[in-house]
């Protein structure tokens, strides 16, 4: 006589329940490190904020840091894809245009999308990194792996023959002006809007970076 037939276990499901679990928990720990900030959340709240428990946060992200590090990074992606950012469509299609000018003004538009993204938690960790040695280490990689990014689009923006100034002081002005900080005086403060402040951040690095 045949035994009973055993299901064949299917983990599409849990796997399923799984990543949903991480994206609750993501936007969770994002909006609580920027309206509470990320000092004084705990990993107690971001589960009671995202409906999980906090044993299901400590066994997907380990400990705040690493949550931290993994909202930054989806928050910058704008998705939860491993996929980086100099990798994805909208940024290989920028380095395709030959025209300087039309690349950065195209690269404006595109850095006002990720300032809106990103630029309130930027500032959070910001405030954070005084008093907190794991958000200060943070926030000194975050700055690196920016300033990394901005030296490509340099040396890429040199290799075109347009650039009216030395590699390293596009990559430097670059830099200063892409960590959020001009975003949020000019839209949240100013009340600019986000087309008029990408028009306008397009303008000032065509000006200053272009062969006239």
């Amino acid at each position: 006589m045949n035994g009973p037939v055993k299901r064949r276990y299917d983990s599409s499901r849990r796997q399923e329940q799984a990543r949903e679990n991480r994206r609750r928990i993501l936007g969770a720990a994002h909006e609580l490190f920027v309206t509470k900030g990320y000092g004084r959340t705990t990993i107690a709240d971001v589960a009671a904020e995202a409906g999980v428990a906090p044993e299901t946060v400590y066994a997907a992200f380990k400990n705040k840091p690493a949550l931290l590090r993994r909202t930054w990074d989806v928050t910058v992606g704008g998705d939860d894809e491993d996929v980086p950012l100099f990798d994805r469509p909208e940024l290989r299609a920028l380095f395709a245009e030959p025209d300087l000018r039309k690349r950065f003004t195209a690269f404006a538009v595109f850095n006002t999308a990720t300032m809106r993204r990103t630029a309130r938690l930027h500032l959070a960790v910001r405030g954070a990194a005084a008093s907190d040695p794991a958000a200060a280490e943070l926030l000194a990689e975050f700055e690196r792996q920016r300033l990394v990014a901005m030296a490509g689009h340099a040396r890429a923006a040199a290799e075109t023959g347009q650039l009216a100034v030395a590699e390293d002081e596009c990559r430097d002005v670059l830099w200063s002006t892409t960590d959020g900080t001009l975003w949020h005086q000019l839209v949240e403060r100013r009340e600019w809007t986000d087309e008029r402040y990408a028009a306008w951040l397009g303008r000032l690095w065509v000006a200053s970076f272009v062969v006239a």
